[in-house]
């Protein structure tokens, strides 16, 4: 494969607290250390004025394939995945049919294989048809390839069956990803429960919804020993439950949107059903908590939440449209917006949530830049200034509420087992 060197670039590794200028080697698709001349170098990348990280991680993201291809491919959300810098994503099983057999679990591997973009690893569903009803073939799933389980966006109401699930999936080595939400509680919402949708006259989605669901997988993670990450957390006390319960030493994580930080619920005087996401957008109250959680590791993990949906779908009644925007392609900028500017979060601590984080959740062996890892790096230009257009991103869609918005932050290249991917 040859020797790639990157030269000059501000080496930011979370996984060995290294934060310095210096030069890295690739070699045969794995980081070496220096120890040949210059005149053995095959490739060379100026990184002077850059960042050099290890490859973004994103643990979950809907790809769409099989079933909505109209919305997503494999192909186009790993090229978008490649666009904002990721080098894995984990491919959530909300598809049609869904994950929850071994033979759609590897269809994914497949079908990525295929694209040969980025990474992906197949997520499983917890329940079969996504019901909530009765448990997929988890085993089966693991040996398709299956690094996780989740329902995607559809909550596990049945606390015995989310029961047996932390049990089963313990019994695997394997976390289950839940949207934490009550069912019943967000019936026909549209957005966050507040002076807004009074204002607006829209059906609300109190976040009691989400705290109640919280405080339940929180008391089943304890009763079974099992490891559960709340995915999208969004309530200010649903941040607390956490925080407290990691103290009493119980295995929870979650993680946050770089949306639900850079925007509320105001934003829906609009009507733009970009603004329309799941679990919606609140108050600046809840934001600044998601802030602090990120600040002292309650949250550590942040995620894209990557939905996308074709115009035709999406260009409906608020009440009628879809759940979700695309986040891929400008997850850097509007985390660069949100933490780094406002000093709330340092890049070394920034770039863990998007390496160290979910490589730990998913059990990979990526998001470190140590002598023999697998060669996945991210360059990142932390001062590129670019206006977002939608019309240009790599993904099938197009749902964003940050389109026309003028950043700053963008990933120059995406280098995957050694070699350049997107630059």
């Amino acid at each position: 494969m040859g020797t790639l060197l990157i030269r000059g670039g501000r080496m930011i590794d979370p996984a060995s607290s290294r934060d310095a200028f210096d030069d890295l080697l690739i070699v045969d698709g794995q980081i070496a250390e220096r120890g040949i001349s210059l005149e053995e170098v095959d490739e060379t990348i100026d990184a002077s004025g850059m960042i050099v990280c290890p490859g973004l991680i994103d643990a979950r993201v809907s790809l769409r394939e099989p079933g909505f291809e109209e919305d997503e491919t494999i192909e186009t959300g790993t090229a978008a995945a490649l666009a904002g810098g990721f080098t894995t994503v984990g491919c959530m099983p909300d598809t049609q049919p869904p994950v929850d057999t071994r033979a759609a679990a590897e269809f994914v591997s497949r079908q990525a294989e295929r694209a040969n973009h980025c990474r992906v690893v197949p997520l499983g569903a917890v329940t079969k048809r996504h019901a909530g009803e009765e448990l997929a073939e988890m085993g089966q799933l693991v040996d398709g390839g299956a690094v996780a389980f989740t329902d995607g966006k559809r909550a596990i109401a049945n606390s015995e069956v989310m029961r047996r699930a932390l049990q089963y999936a313990e019994m695997l080595g394997r976390p289950i990803l839940h949207h934490p939400q009550n069912p019943q509680l967000i019936a026909d919402g549209v957005m966050h429960d507040g002076f807004y949708s009074t204002k607006l006259g829209l059906r609300g989605m109190p976040a009691a919804a989400e705290e109640i669901m919280v405080r339940r997988d929180i008391a089943l993670a304890e009763l079974t020993g099992s490891r559960i990450h709340l995915m999208s957390v969004s309530s200010k006390n649903s941040v607390d439950e956490i925080r407290q319960a990691q103290k009493r030493g119980i295995a929870v994580t979650a993680d946050v949107t770089p949306h639900h930080l850079a925007l509320t619920d105001a934003c829906l005087e609009t009507f733009d059903t970009n603004y329309k996401v799941d679990p919606p957008l609140r108050t600046r109250e809840h934001v600044d908590a998601l802030i602090d959680g990120l600040q002292d590791g309650t949250l550590s993990l942040i995620c894209s939440d990557h939905q996308p949906w074709s115009g035709e779908k999406k260009d409906l009644e608020i009440d009628q449209a879809p759940f979700g925007i695309v986040g891929l392609e400008t997850l850097l900028p509007v985390c660069i917006e949100t933490l780094l500017e406002p000093g709330h979060l340092t890049w070394l601590q920034l770039i863990s949530k998007l390496t160290v984080g979910p490589a730990k959740l998913l059990g990979l062996p990526a998001g470190t830049l140590s002598p023999g890892s697998v060669a996945d790096v991210t360059i990142i230009d932390p001062s590129a200034e670019w206006k977002v257009d939608a019309s240009q991103f790599q993904s099938r869609s197009r749902n964003t509420p940050f389109a026309g918005r003028t950043v700053k932050g963008r990933a120059m290249a995406t280098i995957v087992g050694g070699i350049v991917k997107s630059r």
